[in-house]
């Protein structure tokens, strides 16, 4: 039996999103919280030992909420984390980064693991300073995208914006040491689940222009390969770029077309299918880039292999839920939706998902441990 129409239930969802952000006084509670949790996400200098000898004097990243560790937090806009239970499993007392789970992102790990500082900040919080920006930050903005109109649509910063703000801090730093820090430094980029989400599968704003998802897989490649040749051109040398995750398994992409029990079981396959037609075009594209690029290293990161692992065999990370978030009922909530107002899971590690879109803390350990080995390592000499 084919699934549900999804449009009305995702036209309500971000309609009560849009709304949300548009509304006075959501607005002055976000600048409200914004005030309070500032400061928050700025780290102290680490103690970590460096998984390896390396030249590594920083690590940027660039893309969505699965990178950004509070830069959304100025932003009036529904797509934030800076409130419970978002970062629950940081220390009794440190208020919500604006981390989009329970704890660390990748990108903490990484940095952690070269032994450069204990996590990676959002370039936009107000407690960083030059010297820290210097040794990374993290310029990705919650529920942006490849195609600026996702950015546009929940208000919040776009990929060119944020290379934007790559370059005033590599003015800001100056000749002769930016361009050091541009040619040896690590650069994490990570988008397009949210273009092909909002833009095609809930609400096809790009159905029209783009008659197919292949279509549109190849509109968001292009626009993918013109940030990396502007950073390239900004002096950037060494890329990990990141393909999709398993779509069809995001909690929400199941709820809204009914295979969350009990009406429904399993992920959303067909989006599956096009998520690794996705990754597999975006492989190639990167390789190509690279040939064109002298210099450059584009790596490419499979997020799908590792997450579909888990759904699979969830025992094997310790989870006894991999369908559902942690958050409230798990099947819808996210950003502002999720609240410490609502029912919360006991222990968020034994959960894939954190909320209905995003990782725990326990799921990004694991594929930040892959990533480390197998792309991370390459940087560094043992």
């Amino acid at each position: 039996m084919a699934p549900p129409s999804t449009a009305p239930a995702a036209a309500l969802f971000l309609a009560a999103l849009l709304v949300l952000s548009a509304s006075p006084a959501a607005a002055a509670r976000l600048r409200s919280s914004s005030k309070a949790n500032g400061k928050h996400g700025v780290p102290a200098a680490s103690t970590t030992s460096a998984a390896g000898p390396h030249d590594i004097p920083a690590v940027f990243a660039f893309g969505d909420s699965t990178l950004d560790p509070g830069n959304n937090n100025r932003l009036v806009t529904v797509v934030r984390a800076d409130h419970a239970p978002y970062g629950r499993a940081f220390p009794a007392g440190v208020p919500p980064s604006g981390r989009f789970s329970d704890g660390k992102l990748i990108t903490d790990y990484i940095v952690a693991a070269l032994g450069i500082k204990d996590l990676l900040p959002a370039y936009h919080a107000s407690g960083v300073t030059h010297a820290n920006a210097t040794t990374g930050v993290s310029f990705a903005s919650g529920g942006s995208g490849l195609d600026d109109l996702t950015a546009h649509t929940v208000q919040v910063s776009t990929f060119s914006s944020q290379i934007a703000d790559f370059q005033q801090l590599m003015s800001r730093i100056g000749e002769p040491q930016a361009a050091d820090v541009a040619a040896k430094s690590l650069f994490i980029l990570s988008a397009g689940t949210n273009d092909v989400t909002m833009n095609y599968f809930d609400l096809p704003f790009r159905a029209l222009e783009y008659p197919t998802i292949d279509e549109y897989h190849d509109y968001l490649i292009s626009r993918y390969q013109s940030y990396i040749q502007s950073l390239y051109k900004l002096g950037a040398r060494r890329f990990i770029v990141a393909g999709m995750p398993p779509v069809g398994c995001l909690p929400m992409q199941k709820s809204l077309r009914g295979l969350q029990p009990p009406l429904g079981h399993g992920c959303v396959d067909r989006q599956n299918e096009e998520t690794q037609r996705y990754n597999a075009k975006l492989q190639k594209a990167l390789a190509a880039l690279e040939k064109e690029s002298p210099g450059a290293s584009l790596s490419y990161v499979d997020t799908y292999a590792p997450l579909m692992d888990m759904v699979a065999q969830p025992s094997k990370y310790g989870f006894t839920h991999t369908g559902q978030g942690c958050c409230g009922f798990g099947l819808l909530e996210m950003g502002v939706m999720c609240t410490d107002l609502l029912p919360q899971c006991d222990s968020p590690a034994q959960y894939m998902f954190f909320d209905a879109v995003h990782p725990t803390q326990a799921a990004y350990r694991a594929v930040a441990d892959q990533i480390i080995k197998t792309h991370v390592s390459q940087f560094t000499t043992n």
